[in-house]
């Protein structure tokens, strides 16, 4: 069975002056999981937020707090995050020497275990630890900045990774360029939860529930 569409929009295209009212209008406006980006100057090329906004933001949050991790080393903090409220946490296939032990880790925190690919790296970099994974996540940009094109070639690795997890219950998630123009492709590649930042953010609050319907909308065809 299809797993269903899951709209996660992330809170970097936010009013960071406003997060909790932010996070209550794009929840009341239909979002499924709030997507939290973690950037740290040295594996990705930007400086984001960490485990203390996370906290800060965990009561605010009714849905799903979907942490991705963009920093390396990365053990030494999923605790932090896992302690912060997450309940999925995701990490780079590159981000520590044992991807493997990573994953053991968040479960072992009691946690949903993702894994990122980056446009560069294969798909065969989940072949080993698919037994320890609950979410691949296909990078459909490089990832370290907001608002960049999406990367036509990376359908073929959603394809990719769609086959190889074959009927395990695992989510397929898709961040980089996501709207409606490209929902619907990333969809019939086989993604079925799909990060969007400027997406739904642009117009305000008041155009949330319109910008969250229309990328549904494309994704389900319906």
């Amino acid at each position: 069975m299809p797993r269903p569409i899951v709209i996660a929009p992330s809170i970097l295209s936010a009013d960071f002056a406003s997060l909790g009212a932010e996070i209550k209008a794009i929840e009341d406006a239909g979002a499924d999981w709030v997507h939290f980006d973690v950037m740290d100057g040295h594996f990705v090329p930007n400086l984001t937020i960490g485990a203390g906004v996370a906290a800060a933001i965990r009561p605010h949050v009714r849905t799903k707090l979907d942490v991705h991790l963009m920093i390396s080393p990365v053990d030494a903090y999923l605790e932090d995050f896992a302690e912060a409220g997450a309940d999925g946490i995701t990490v780079h296939a590159e981000a520590g020497p044992h991807l493997h032990r990573s994953l053991q880790i968040i479960r072992g925190l009691g946690k949903r275990a993702g894994v990122a690919l980056n446009p560069g790296t294969p798909a065969d970099a989940i072949d080993y630890v698919l037994d320890l994974v609950d979410l691949v996540l296909v990078m459909t940009v490089n990832p370290g900045f907001g608002g960049q094109a999406f990367i036509p070639a990376m359908l073929s690795k959603i394809s990719a990774v769609r086959s190889k997890i074959g009927d395990r219950p695992v989510d397929i998630e898709v961040d980089g360029g996501i709207a409606p123009s490209t929902a619907p492709l990333v969809a019939a590649a086989g993604a079925n939860a799909l990060v969007a930042g400027s997406a739904v953010f642009k117009g305000g609050p008041a155009a949330y529930a319109a910008n969250i319907a229309a990328i549904r909308e494309a994704a389900t065809g319906r």
